[in-house]
């Protein structure tokens, strides 16, 4: 059964990185689903929201760009993550630009590169 995937990302900036995933999950030898939770309008409950959503995933994909690492929702996400032990794994979004971890991500998390073979195995759970 493929698991169910939460995608946190940059609204602003990674948006593009979030539907590339998107598409990969579509793909016939995918091991996970992606559904577009992205909480699109800003209100005073999206954390709550944010914390719902990450619960009924197997799996938080932390997508990582130029600018994660002053993206305050990210962090936050990441947190709930954390908070709710549901596993994640930073992944390198750009291979020719340099990207950042979140705020929130501890020295120890790495930041995988974005490939097929290698999206499988952490999903898989080899991280």
């Amino acid at each position: 059964m493929a698991k169910r995937v939460f995608v946190s990302f940059d609204y602003d900036y990674d948006r593009f990185l979030k539907e590339a995933l998107i598409s990969q999950a579509r793909k016939t030898d995918s091991p996970f689903a992606v559904h577009d939770w992205s909480i699109k309008e800003p209100s005073w409950d999206w954390k709550m929201k944010a914390r719902r959503r990450i619960r009924a995933c197997d799996i938080v994909i932390v997508m990582c760009g130029e600018h994660t690492h002053v993206a305050s929702g990210v962090s936050t996400e990441l947190e709930i993550t954390r908070d709710e032990s549901i596993g994640y794994f930073l992944l390198k979004g750009y291979d020719r630009k340099e990207c950042t971890k979140p705020a929130a991500a501890r020295v120890s998390d790495n930041m995988y590169d974005w490939t097929w073979p290698n999206l499988k195995l952490l999903i898989g759970g080899a991280r």
